[in-house]
Formats: structure tokens, C-alpha cells, sequence
């Protein structure tokens, strides 16, 4: 069984700022904001959401087919994937631009400023997803906004149940958007963060949305995560992490558990109780895909 995961390639820029962005930043003049933080460390690594995604399926021991687009400079990104025996029969290269590129931020609270730039990204929407006897699952997150509102229609056109997950990508679109995303898709997940946001933009209270779809998830960070089945809300209980070094892509370790606990027919609670133990390790581990998992975590 595989799971396309559509979604961005980017090269991650990652920074520590030794201290508190609250700190630096007065309430009373964002109106003329103007700060610079001094970060001494910088790391390039392989990032965005299908690829640290398929990283954590892979892991899992799914079988992951990210869709998406690289730029010209995408080869490093393609070998990879080879190396990792990630397929990418689905990721195509734009030549006329570079690969998607985020600048991120973290202070001593594991608070994150993020600076995007689609690069490549912006032509996702020239992949197609269609039919085939060995794809069951699927998942849209974060993307070009033409390839995400293309790709959910073309899953349930395919009859390929997905999992709608707008993360950042979610500020791109109004209520009617996200609702018509919320009725095509089988299952949502959302941090606490975009949760709030989407139950504003739709209208919908976060057990409205759960009646719609077979489930919804809502990840709490430290706090665990909330999901909603059968139209009840269950808390599922953190998994303290040794050490917390850089939660950039904790959120996408967490969905590729998810996925690996569809493909298994698992009920959304047992998957979000995998996803909180890949998570805790992920974030004791620079970059979003750095990190392993023991061979008995899916026990």
C-alpha cells in the first residue's frame, strides 16, 4: 500500500537565536517594527513537508510517494530520495526557477520565525494525481495554492481517501476554501494554532468539522494531541522528549505516523499515540529529517 503525500521540497535554513523573541520585540511598536537577531549558527538541510513527511513513512516503514517540484538545483534533494529508497516517480523538476526555500528561526522557547520563498513550489499544480490499483492513501498539506485545491479535488475524483492538512499554507484561503477542502477530504489535522484559525474561517466548531470527516486531529505539541472519531473528543497523552534541540518538522513526523497508522486501518487515536512518540524523537535532532526510529516504536 502507498500514500502520495503532496506537498513542498525546500531547503531549510535553519538558525538559533540564543534567547527570547518576546524579549526583543515591544507590543506597543510592532506598528514600526524593526529588530535583528544575532544567530552564530547556521545549517542548510533537506526540509519541507512531503519530503520530511515521506522521511517519517519511510521510516515507519510505509511506502511514501511525495508529489512535487524542485528547482534547477534540485538534484542533491533527488539523490536523497534515492538513497533513502524514496520514490520519485511523482517529483518533477521546473528548470526556470530554484527549489523552494525557508529561512527558520528558533529561540530558546522553541518559538520559530519562518521567511518562504515558493521558488518551484509555485508550479506544483503541474503534477496530477489519477487512480492506481497500489495508492490507498493520500495527503495534501502545505503547497502551491493552485496544487492544493487542484490535488483534493483530483484524490476524490480518484476515489483516494487523503488527509487534508492546510498548515502554513491555510492563511491562503477563505472559509467557503477550507470548507470545500474539509467535505472532500476523509481525515484533517491541524496544530492548536491552525485549528483555532480554521474553526474561525469556516464557521465550524472543531466537533462541527469532526462530523464532516472520519476524523480530525489537532496536535497540542508538549500537551500531546486532541482527536476526534465518531464524534468524540480524546486527549492523547504526550511522550516526554530526552532533549528538545529544533522542532522544525516535528509537525510532518507526526502526520507520517498518521499516514503509517492509515495504511495500517488503525483508529486515530493509536495513530496520533505513534505520532507523539516519533515527534518527542524528532525534535531531539537538528533538521527535519536527521533523526531514526527504533524498529519496535510501531509495537
Amino acid at each position: 500500500m502507498a500514500s502520495i503525500i503532496c506537498g513542498s521540497l525546500a531547503f531549510d535554513n535553519i538558525m538559533r537565536f540564543d534567547g527570547r523573541f518576546a524579549d526583543a520585540i515591544l507590543p506597543d511598536q510592532l506598528h514600526k517594527l524593526s529588530v535583528s537577531f544575532y544567530v552564530p549558527n547556521l545549517k542548510r538541510e533537506f526540509g519541507g513537508c512531503a519530503g520530511n513527511i515521506a522521511y517519517s513513512l519511510k521510516l515507519l516503514g510505509g511506502t511514501a510517494l511525495p508529489m512535487a517540484t524542485v528547482g534547477h538545483d534540485g538534484a542533491d534533494y533527488l539523490d536523497r530520495f534515492k538513497t533513502f529508497g524514496i520514490s520519485t516517480e511523482f517529483v518533477s523538476t521546473v528548470p526556470e526557477t530554484v527549489t523552494a526555500l525557508a529561512m527558520i528561526m528558533t529561540d530558546n522557547d522553541n518559538n520559530q520565525i519562518t521567511a518562504f520563498h515558493p521558488g518551484a513550489m509555485a508550479e506544483a499544480h503541474r503534477n496530477t494525481i489519477a487512480a492506481r490499483q497500489d495508492i490507498k492513501l493520500g495527503i495534501v498539506s502545505p503547497d502551491g495554492r493552485q496544487a492544493m485545491i487542484e490535488h483534493a479535488e483530483q484524490f476524490k475524483a480518484a476515489g483516494i481517501p487523503f488527509v487534508f492538512d492546510p498548515g502554513q499554507g491555510l492563511p491562503m484561503f477563505d472559509g467557503s476554501d477550507l470548507q470545500h477542502f474539509i467535505e472532500l477530504a476523509t481525515w484533517v489535522t491541524v496544530n492548536d494554532y491552525e485549528a483555532q484559525m480554521l474553526s474561525e474561517r469556516t464557521g465550524w466548531t472543531p466537533a462541527e468539522i469532526a462530523k464532516r470527516v472520519q476524523g480530525y486531529a489537532i496536535t497540542l505539541g508538549e500537551h500531546g494531541a486532541e482527536v476526534w472519531e465518531h464524534g468524540v473528543a480524546t486527549k492523547v497523552a504526550p511522550v516526554l522528549a530526552s532533549s528538545a534541540i529544533d522542532p522544525t518538522g516535528c509537525g510532518d513526523a507526526w502526520r507520517g505516523a498518521l499516514l503509517f497508522g492509515l495504511e495500517q486501518g488503525w483508529s486515530m487515536t493509536k495513530c496520533a499515540a505513534l505520532g507523539n512518540k516519533v515527534a518527542a524523537i524528532k525534535i531531539g535532532h537538528a533538521g527535519g529529517q536527521n533523526y531514526s526510529l527504533p524498529k519496535s516504536i510501531t509495537e
